[in-house]
């Protein structure tokens, strides 16, 4: 799995959540996870989310820490598991480098004082499965009650929280690959 730190701003309207994205825009083919910061607006025509459609809740951030994964060899279930992996590992490098923030996860969304901290969502498209993970940098005008990682979490250098949060996504996949691979059968 290839990780990439997208160093320009670019703004998440659901379009970005799409087959091949990643090598048509950053030339990295197969399977990948790459980070960006920018403003993020996803009207209801691009939201994947059905349930948030039904409800009429586009999404909106000011300014938002985004996470786009592509996977070719996933299913959908496998996907969502991964995509609640990384919301876990995020949570842990939270509580690991600033012990003082209270966050709490409940399935794929991240909470600090009852205040929304993150969205996400797994898909499927024709040819490969896909995550869209993003965290509030700064939680204005947004249309819920939400937290964000400067003032809330106290995260100052925001691309070092995303490189270390997609080595750590990186490693735990490659040894969840490892550990599938050191194993004999049983009958």
């Amino acid at each position: 799995m290839e990780t990439l730190f997208i160093d320009k701003e670019i703004k998440y309207t659901g379009a970005e959540l799409a087959p091949h994205w990643i090598y048509k825009n950053f030339n990295i083919m197969g399977n990948a996870i790459v980070a960006f910061i920018g403003e993020c607006e996803v009207n209801l025509n691009h939201m994947v989310d059905i349930e948030d459609v039904i409800n009429n809740e586009p999404i909106y951030s000011k300014k938002m820490l985004n996470i786009i994964e592509e996977n070719f060899n996933s299913s959908l279930v496998e996907m969502v598991y991964k995509q609640r992996l990384l919301v876990t590992i995020t949570k842990e490098l939270i509580e690991k480098n600033y012990p003082s923030v209270k966050i709490t996860r409940s399935g794929d969304d991240l909470f600090i004082n009852n205040k929304k901290l993150s969205v996400s969502i797994a898909t499927k498209s024709i040819t490969s499965t896909l995550i869209h993970f993003g965290l509030n940098i700064e939680a204005d005008g947004a249309p819920v009650k939400a937290a964000d990682l400067t003032h809330d979490a106290g995260i100052k250098n925001i691309k070092q929280f995303a490189t270390d949060l997609l080595s750590a996504y990186k490693n735990e996949i490659l040894d969840i690959n490892l550990a599938t691979s050191k194993v004999r059968g049983v009958i």
